[in-house]
């Protein structure tokens, strides 16, 4: 039996969990968002994405490692989609309520493909595996936000991918 991982998002003041069906982006600090009704104006950045993956159960594992975050899709000319995933130069960066404003040391490009390691840490490092013990377990935040070219006049569709490794 796997262990129960899942991917969480946090939003609020006062960092309210919640485990996430969609990662649609927008003008709002939302979760599960339907993205036609927060549409993110041209020129500026959507609401950023504070997420972590989340695990409940051991199942037959023991540990969890080497997880990541990509994307797969295309974005529409000129905008960019900024991530604080890192394969190298990590660092853990703490939950602060999301904005729709540039944040510091988010400022990588989100893979458009499965990084060859991992780009998202536990405890502040890429390394570190993340024992199960029974009791929810969370990664690091993996923060990330659309920046929108003042010229984009219709959005896109994308896909986020998660992955991790597991060991009995």
């Amino acid at each position: 039996m796997a262990a129960t991982v899942d991917i969480v998002e946090s939003n609020g003041a006062g960092e309210t969990i919640t485990a996430i069906t969609n990662c649609n982006m927008g003008s709002s600090d939302t979760v599960n968002m339907t993205a036609a009704d927060y549409p993110i104006t041209a020129g500026t950045r959507s609401y950023a994405k504070y997420q972590r993956f989340r695990a409940t159960t051991a199942g037959g594992s023991t540990k969890l490692k080497n997880f990541k975050v990509w994307r797969t899709g295309s974005l529409t000319s000129g905008d960019t989609h900024v991530t604080g995933a890192a394969t190298a130069d990590y660092a853990e960066i703490a939950y602060a309520t999301p904005v729709n404003t540039a944040i510091t040391d988010v400022d990588n490009a989100m893979p458009t493909a499965s990084p060859a390691t991992a780009n998202v840490g536990y405890e502040g490092s890429l390394t570190e595996e993340l024992t199960l013990t029974g009791s929810a377990l969370y990664t690091d935040y993996i923060i990330h936000q659309l920046v929108i070219h003042a010229n984009t006049v219709a959005g896109t569709t994308t896909t986020m991918s998660y992955s991790y490794d597991e060991i009995a």
